[in-house]
């Protein structure tokens, strides 16, 4: 090779060697003035990094200087008010359910019983209406309670019946609770009855049964039990108002007689009820060691 080829390739190695490396970039001008972005040094294994503290103190600074998002909370005033609607709703819906009740509950009473005012028509053909028969109705079913004060206790009584036409039966139970003897001291005292009736005579304003049957009477001296009859009377007196008269008797083993008279008005198949009652007892089995109680009683009850 000559001497100038040789001088020549000598010079381009040495430039090639001589001169900085080159960067690749893909649409950016590189620009001289340019940082480079600085490195975290490596720090070895179970050493502190102190830069890594100061990053830790300025962190504080930087999070008081960040806005802080405002908590969410619920008003107690919108709580209170929502309570408030829902109690208000919730009683505005019983309160129409109760009045819807009561008014169908008065409908009831008010459209139903046996003494309606209605008089019965003078065609014989046409069928009477059920108000217009009174005590004469196919069926009737009553129940009724009442109250008796006497001069040394009061009487509880319960009664429970119904009249098919002319057969029926009688239920009744009595709570007396009177003093013994000069004592104020009171035992409860049970009487009880249950009759078969027949009525011989039926009505629409009158009618007349004729009972039999047994009576209980559980005192502070025992248990009894005997045969029992009875009578009653129920007549109307004036448009609603009627007389009502009912007498039981036991014979044996003990001896009891028991007299109610008074007076029923019904409105409906409500009946209100005032009267006298009297009760005789055997003296041997009497709570009082006295043969009669004597007193008004009232109460009220229903019938079908």
């Amino acid at each position: 090779m000559s001497l100038p080829k040789v001088l020549l390739c000598g010079g381009l190695l040495v430039g090639t060697l001589a001169a900085p490396p080159a960067e690749a970039r893909f649409g950016k001008r590189s620009d001289s003035n340019e940082t480079s972005k600085p490195v975290h040094p490596a720090t070895a294994i179970g050493v502190d990094d102190d830069d890594d503290d100061d990053d830790d103190d300025a962190k504080p600074d930087e999070d008081e200087n960040r806005p802080q998002r405002a908590p969410v909370t619920v008003s107690s005033s919108e709580d209170s008010f929502r309570s408030s609607a829902s109690d208000d709703a919730a009683a505005v819906i019983l309160g129409a359910v109760f009045e819807l009740l009561l008014s169908g509950l008065g409908e009831v009473i008010i459209t139903t019983g046996t003494h309606h005012g209605a008089q019965p028509s003078d065609d014989p053909n046409e069928v009477p209406l059920p108000g217009s028969l009174k005590h004469a109705v196919p069926f009737s079913f009553r129940l009724g309670m009442q109250m008796a004060s006497y001069s040394r206790g009061t009487g509880l009584d319960f009664a429970l019946g119904w009249d098919l036409h002319r057969f029926g039966a009688d239920l009744r139970l009595a709570r007396l609770e009177v003093a013994r003897g000069a004592t104020d001291f009171r035992d409860p005292n049970f009487l009880g009855a249950f009759h078969l009736a027949y009525a011989p005579i039926v009505q629409d304003t009158l009618r007349v049964r004729g009972e039999l049957g047994v009576s209980t009477a559980t005192l502070a001296r025992g248990f009894y039990v005997g045969p029992s009859l009875g009578m009653s009377l129920e007549a109307c007196v004036l448009g609603p108002l009627d007389v009502e008269a009912r007498m039981q008797v036991t014979p044996f083993p003990y001896r009891q007689a028991d007299l109610r008279a008074g007076l029923a008005l019904h409105l409906g198949s409500l009946m209100l009820r005032g009267g006298v009652h009297g009760l005789f007892l055997d003296p041997d089995v009497s709570p009082t060691a006295r043969d009669r109680l004597f007193g008004p009683e009232f109460g009220l009850g229903f019938t079908f």
